[in-house]
């Protein structure tokens, strides 16, 4: 399972000047804000946009300035594979090390939707020892406890981390895990073409066939 939530996009205004900014050509920009505050881009500018974000990386490094804050809460297996993208993201996660110990173990925490049955049970039992051991070190602050808790804890536990990337990343995120075995990355390349422009910005690779 993922829960992706609290999505900010930022920067637009700055990105399209930028785009623009090599060729001079900012008297063509017809981008403006509506009477809500919602930056629109213009006609001119996504043609602009879409046709240097198809063009390959070189061409693109506006999409370096278009910012997306986002919390995510992922079992620790997903975050594992998403820790390989770490140019250009910031990351700020819950603490297992601080705070494994502040609330009752429970199915809830762990991801197990695709689990059997005899799966299910097995996790049960390791919840069952990760609760004994988290309230005897409650009871005696004993560092072995604790040690028994982090050593035992299952990659299905989840964790919530508040995530700020750009498009360019998103792009690279996008191709790379969009035919995933992991349900968890389809979600997320669902959620990267709900962000505003994305079918022009962000999925364009097909355009070229590349």
């Amino acid at each position: 399972m993922i829960t992706i939530e609290k999505t900010q996009v930022m920067n637009f205004e700055a990105a399209v000047r930028g785009m623009r900014n090599p060729m001079n050509s900012w008297a063509n920009s017809d981008s403006y804000y509506d009477e809500d505050g919602k930056y629109i881009m213009g006609e001119a500018d996504l043609k602009r946009a879409h046709a240097l974000s198809a063009s390959g990386t070189d061409h693109r490094k506006y999409l370096r300035m278009i910012f997306v804050s986002v919390d995510i809460t992922a079992p620790l297996y997903w975050w594992k594979e998403y820790d390989t993208y770490k140019v250009g993201t910031v990351a700020n996660s819950c603490s297992t090390m601080h705070k494994i110990h502040s609330k009752p173990f429970e199915r809830a925490d762990f991801s197990c939707d695709r689990m059997s049955d005899a799966a299910l049970a097995c996790l049960d039992t390791v919840i069952g020892c990760l609760e004994d051991r988290r309230q005897k070190f409650i009871e005696t602050k004993e560092r072995a406890y604790w040690d028994d808790m982090i050593q035992l804890l299952p990659t299905s536990y989840n964790q919530k981390r508040t995530c700020t990337l750009n498009y360019e990343n998103l792009v690279n995120i996008y191709y790379a895990r969009r035919n995933h075995k992991l349900p968890e990355w389809h979600e997320v390349c669902r959620w990267i073409e709900s962000l505003p422009y994305a079918r022009e910005l962000i999925c364009v690779r097909d355009d070229n066939n590349g």
